[in-house]
């Protein structure tokens, strides 16, 4: 049984997130009903990772197994083919043919997101609903050398859901960078697995930083803390973006 691997740029906008739910409108029912109509064949497929309801990807990557071969470039094409009919969001950059032990989410090795920050006092206009406007002026460096605290092996807890489902709250943290480009700010976040809301988390504490209301030493006290409460304001979905997954 053939199995394939499809690479994922979506708009998270209108949709209830990843993860198929009934009665939502979710990013994965959308690829499977496409699937299902170009192969005939109904099908679940596997996502590297189960982005929240307004999260974006710009690569998500998912795995899925057919009855039949097909050329890689036909399954893109028919699947976009059937996205587009059906007004979706969600566009299908590449199609590969991939090992039978090939898995999107137990196989990656890394995953990379990017959180963007509109920084200035006018609203988007292109970019509504793709970032978090903050009128406040941020200090970008500050965020950056706070950020720096919470690189590494450490528990989590502060920074995780009440819903998360993960087995332990420790996380190794590859990459945190904050930069300024122009009116934006842009967060990068590197690590093999994250927390359910670990990066929303995270760049809303920052977000504190930048406007000067808490420190890198608060920062890490929330962080020694090992408590939800101790967190600062989990920033919006719409800004975030899974970038790449590494395998």
């Amino acid at each position: 049984m053939p199995r394939f691997r499809i690479d994922i740029e979506y708009d998270g906008g209108p949709y209830a997130g990843w993860q198929r739910q009934a009665g939502q409108h979710s990013v994965q029912e959308a690829i499977e009903k496409a699937i299902t109509a170009f192969s005939g064949e109904e099908v679940t497929i596997r996502g590297a990772g189960r982005t929240d309801a307004g999260v974006h990807a710009l690569g998500q990557v998912a795995h899925f197994d057919l009855s039949r071969e097909w050329k890689p470039d036909t399954v893109r094409d028919a699947v976009n083919a059937h996205l587009g009919m059906a007004g979706e969001t969600i566009s299908i950059l590449a199609a590969a043919a991939v090992a039978d032990d090939f898995d999107a989410r137990f196989s990656a090795k890394a995953r990379h997101y990017l959180y963007r920050i509109l920084n200035r006092r006018s609203p988007p206009a292109l970019d509504r609903g793709k970032v978090w406007h903050v009128t406040k002026r941020l200090d970008a460096e500050a965020m950056h050398k706070a950020a720096q605290r919470l690189v590494g092996k450490h528990d989590f807890t502060t920074f995780r859901s009440v819903q998360c489902q993960a087995k332990s709250p420790v996380k190794t943290l590859d990459k945190l960078e904050v930069s300024r480009l122009g009116e934006e700010i842009e967060i990068r976040a590197s690590a093999r697995s994250f927390l359910h809301n670990q990066v929303r988390s995270l760049v809303g504490t920052l977000k504190k930083v930048g406007e000067g209301s808490w420190t890198a030493a608060d920062v890490q006290a929330a962080l020694e803390a090992r408590d939800r409460a101790a967190c600062g304001p989990v920033a919006p979905p719409e800004g975030l973006y899974l970038v790449r997954v590494d395998y």
